[in-house]
C-alpha cells in the first residue's frame, strides 16, 4: 500500500537540481520543529482577513452550513496591542515600529495616526505608490475594511470540515481550467472518485502537452498542483474520525489519503501530485532564503508590544532564514524568464495575472475555514513569488536611516508567507507519518 503512494516519490525532481530525500531530511529533522515554534508566537498567529467578500466570478448559492466550516474571529482584547496598532501603517518599515494610539484610535480601526511627521507621511505615500504598481501576484485584503477581522490561526486550524461536492469541485476546476494556460481541447486528468471522470488517454495527452510547455508554465502548473496536494494532505491528516455529543476526535485517515494519492486509485496521478508538493516546497524555501537581508535590517521588528518576546522571536526567525539559506540544493530562479527580454516580461505578466486571478477565486469558497486557509496560502505563495522576482531590489536595500527601500512587505504578507510555508513544511512531515502508517497496513 505504501509503495503505491510513494514508490515514485523519490529521487530527482523535474526542472530542479534537488531530490526528494534531501528535502525530507532537511525539513523533518531541521526546519520543521523550529518553524512550528515560531508560528505559535503572537506575531505570526494573528492574521487579518476579510471573509465576507462576494465571489467576483459566479453567484454562490449559500455558504457552507457545516459547523466545522465556521471561523471564530478574535475579540479586540485577544489581539496584542502592537499587532492591532500596526494596521495603521501599511508597510513593514512603519508597521513594525511601536505605535501608541489613544483609546479612541484603538476603538476605530480606520483611524489615522495624526502624529506622523511630514517625512513619514511622504514615505508612506511613496510606499503606497510603489505597492500599487504592477508587481503583486495576489489580491491583498483591505485591512481598514470593517469586514476585515483578526483570526487566531491556532484556534482555527486547517483540517477536514466536510466541505466537498459540486461547490468545492467548481473552485479547483476554475483554477486549473481557466488559469493554468491549458487549451480547452486538452483534458486534465481527474481522479476516478471526483464528480467528473476522465479517460486513461486524457492523462497521456495532458502530460505530453505539459512537457511541451516552457519551463515557466510548467512551473506554474506544478505550483498549483503542489498546493492542491498539500491541502489534501492536511485534510487527510486532520480528519474527523469520531464525532459524538461529548467529544470530537481528529487524526490520520489512511483510506482518505490513499483515495487521493494511491497510484492505483488515482490512475497514476497521486504520486505526480506529491512530487509537485516538493517542487512547491523548493520555491517557497528559496523565497525565504532570498528575503533574509530584508529581515536582517535593524529597523525591522516583529512588533507586538512585548519587547523581550519580540527580540526573541526575531532571533528565532533569523535563525530559520539562515537555515533556509544553508540548504544545499536551492531552486535556481534565474532559469525562469531568461529568454528574450520583451517576451520574458510578457510571460511574467501573464503568470502574475493568472495567479492574481486564482487569489480572487478564494473569495468563492463556500466554507469559511477553507476560505481562510485558501486566502492565506495563496497570499503566502504570491508573496514568495514577489520575493523571488525582486532579487535586485532586495540586494540594493539602502542602509539604515536612508530613504525607504523600493522593496517592501506588509505585516499581512509576512504572516501569510511564513504560515503558508509552515503548511507546506507540515505536509512534507505528514508524508513521513503516512509512510509509517501505510507500512503497518496488512
Amino acid at each position: 500500500a505504501g509503495g503505491r503512494c510513494f514508490c515514485q516519490v523519490t529521487g530527482d525532481l523535474d526542472d530542479c537540481a534537488c531530490d526528494v530525500e534531501t528535502i525530507d531530511a532537511f525539513n523533518n529533522n531541521k526546519l520543521f520543529p523550529q518553524l512550528q515554534t515560531l508560528l505559535e508566537s503572537d506575531y505570526f498567529r494573528f492574521y487579518k482577513v476579510n471573509l465576507n467578500k462576494a465571489c467576483p466570478f459566479w453567484a454562490t448559492s449559500s455558504h457552507c452550513g457545516l459547523r466545522d466550516c465556521a471561523v471564530k474571529p478574535c475579540s479586540p482584547n485577544e489581539v496584542p496591542e502592537g499587532v492591532r496598532a500596526s494596521h495603521h501603517n501599511k508597510y513593514s518599515a512603519a508597521s513594525n515600529e511601536p505605535q501608541q494610539p489613544d483609546c479612541e484610535q484603538e476603538d476605530q480601526l480606520g483611524a489615522v495616526n495624526v502624529s506622523l511627521s511630514n517625512e513619514t507621511r511622504e514615505a508612506l505615500l511613496n510606499w503606497n505608490r510603489h505597492d500599487d504598481e504592477a508587481e503583486r501576484f495576489c489580491v491583498v485584503d483591505d485591512e481598514e475594511s470593517p469586514d476585515s477581522q483578526y483570526v487566531d490561526l491556532l484556534l482555527n486550524p486547517e483540517r477536514f470540515t466536510g466541505y466537498r461536492g459540486a461547490d468545492a469541485w467548481q473552485i479547483w476546476n476554475s483554477i486549473y481550467e481557466e488559469n493554468c494556460f491549458k487549451p480547452l481541447a486538452v483534458k486534465r486528468p481527474l481522479l476516478p472518485n471526483v464528480l467528473h471522470s476522465s479517460s486513461g488517454n486524457d492523462a497521456k495527452i495532458f502530460h505530453s502537452w505539459l512537457e511541451g510547455q516552457c519551463v515557466e508554465k510548467r512551473a506554474f502548473y506544478r505550483l498549483i498542483s503542489g498546493l492542491h496536494a498539500s491541502i489534501n494532505i492536511h485534510l487527510s491528516a486532520r480528519y474527523l474520525l469520531d464525532d459524538t455529543w461529548f467529544q470530537k476526535k481528529w487524526g490520520h485517515n489512511v483510506p482518505e489519503f490513499q483515495k487521493r494519492f494511491d497510484a492505483e486509485l488515482t490512475a497514476g496521478e497521486g504520486p505526480k501530485r506529491l512530487r509537485n508538493l516538493y517542487f512547491l516546497y523548493l520555491i517557497e524555501l528559496r523565497a525565504l532564503a532570498k528575503a533574509l537581508p530584508f529581515f536582517q535590517r535593524s529597523s525591522f521588528r516583529l512588533y507586538t508590544g512585548r519587547a523581550q518576546e519580540d527580540r526573541k522571536h526575531k532571533e528565532m526567525m533569523l535563525d530559520i532564514l539562515q537555515l533556509a539559506r544553508s540548504f544545499p540544493l536551492h531552486f535556481d530562479e534565474t532559469s525562469l524568464f531568461a529568454g528574450d527580454e520583451k517576451e520574458a516580461a510578457k510571460l511574467k505578466e501573464d503568470i502574475r495575472l493568472a495567479f492574481l486571478n486564482i487569489s480572487r477565486i478564494m473569495d468563492c469558497v463556500g466554507c469559511f475555514k477553507c476560505r481562510l486557509w485558501g486566502k492565506l496560502q495563496t497570499q503566502g505563495l504570491g508573496t514568495a513569488l514577489k520575493i523571488l522576482f525582486s532579487g535586485r531590489q532586495i540586494e540594493a536595500l539602502p542602509p539604515p536611516g536612508a530613504q525607504p527601500p523600493a522593496f517592501q512587505l506588509s505585516r499581512q504578507e509576512i504572516v501569510s508567507l511564513f504560515n503558508a510555508f509552515g503548511r507546506i513544511s507540515t505536509s512534507i512531515r505528514e508524508l513521513q507519518n503516512f509512510r509509517e502508517l501505510l507500512a503497518e497496513e496488512p
